[in-house]
């Protein structure tokens, strides 16, 4: 039998602890890299659960026309659009309008709409089944992000307007195309004058976060997840509105398979100024929950460039929008109103 001495028997454990401590330190080192993860037991926000469609890509779905509206008053407004009134021989069925309108309901990149008058309800409507109508109305928009209307885009909306009026035996009267571009590119560089759409980047100090830690926090300063993984949103309070905030983050990081190790290190918090209502006080909101975020996930707020925002300067922005939303307000194009949401679509 070999009998161990007690130099060999101290060396073996020796070796025993050393091999301990380099697994330690490997676990700890691991533990330490992993992002952060959201409280245990506290509710999570799924990712992307469609927890509410309207609260976000249908509710930012602007560029279809007319925009549906609470009250479903007519869509159509001169200050916004040109506008065509269409005259037809007799009445017209509902059926007989709807077969006739354009297959598509844009001129170029402009939307198109063809409204019908319901006597009984005194009121301007999509022509509907089972109604009959004496008058109607034809419109396009003049400008939207995408530009003015111009000539090629008015000349498309006459062609479909006037092909819609020999279907159902009607006679189009159409304002004069080069008035009309005129207004469509003064329109246009008032927009684009006073377009804005704010955001701000939460940057991760030290740990990186998971997509569960920051839906968990974000959810507390009123996020709820959005129909887009990656995507959450402070929703209106009315119904098919716009969000008031969105708060992304990468969408990959948000569908991988094991989250826990799926490191998010910025989000992006922001919103569209002509989309929003004044009295939803947004910038307002994004201010306190980007402050809040960044106390409880150890972060700071950054632009775009990464140079870090000041409060200072987050005044000098509060003071720029609201002159910004006088000025919406003087041209009849109040933020959030129907008519400044298609315009800046």
């Amino acid at each position: 039998m070999m009998v161990m001495s007690n130099l060999q028997i101290g060396l073996a454990l020796g070796g025993v602890l050393l091999v301990l401590a380099i697994a330690l330190q490997g676990a700890w080192t691991s533990r330490k890299n992993l992002p952060r993860q959201a409280t245990k037991g506290e509710a999570e926000v799924p990712v992307g659960s469609d927890l509410d469609p309207e609260l976000d890509a249908a509710a930012f779905d602007v560029a279809h026309f007319p925009l549906p509206v609470v009250d479903k008053k007519s869509s159509l407004d001169a200050l916004i659009d040109s506008m065509a009134t269409i005259t037809p021989e007799g009445e017209v069925s509902g059926d007989a309008a709807l077969a006739a309108m354009p297959a598509s309901r844009r001129a170029g990149g402009k939307p198109l709409a063809i409204e019908a008058f319901n006597a009984q309800l005194q009121r301007w409507e999509k022509p509907t089944a089972g109604q009959r109508y004496r008058q109607f109305q034809a419109g396009v928009q003049l400008a939207n992000r995408s530009g003015g209307l111009n000539e090629i885009e008015f000349s498309e909306f006459v062609m479909k307007t006037q092909a819609f009026c020999d279907s159902i035996n009607a006679t189009p009267e159409f304002l004069e195309m080069t008035g009309e571009v005129a207004r469509a590119r003064e329109l246009d560089q008032f927009a684009s004058d006073h377009d804005a759409q704010l955001g701000f980047v939460l940057r991760a100090i030290n740990a990186a976060w998971s997509p569960g830690y920051v839906q968990q926090n974000a959810a507390r300063v009123g996020f709820v997840a959005g129909a887009i993984p990656g995507r959450m949103v402070i929703p209106s309070h009315l119904p098919g509105l716009p969000p008031v905030l969105s708060l992304n983050f990468d969408a990959q990081a948000a569908l991988a398979e094991d989250l826990d190790y799926s490191a998010i290190r910025e989000l992006v918090m922001s919103f569209d100024v002509p989309q929003v209502e004044r009295t939803e006080q947004a910038f307002a909101r994004m201010r306190d929950a980007m402050q809040a975020l960044a106390e409880q996930m150890d972060g700071e707020v950054t632009d775009d460039n990464g140079v870090k925002v000041t409060r200072e300067a987050m005044d000098t922005i509060a003071r720029d929008l609201e002159h910004l939303y006088d000025t919406l307000d003087q041209r009849d194009l109040s933020a959030g109103s129907p008519l400044a949401r298609r315009l800046f679509s």
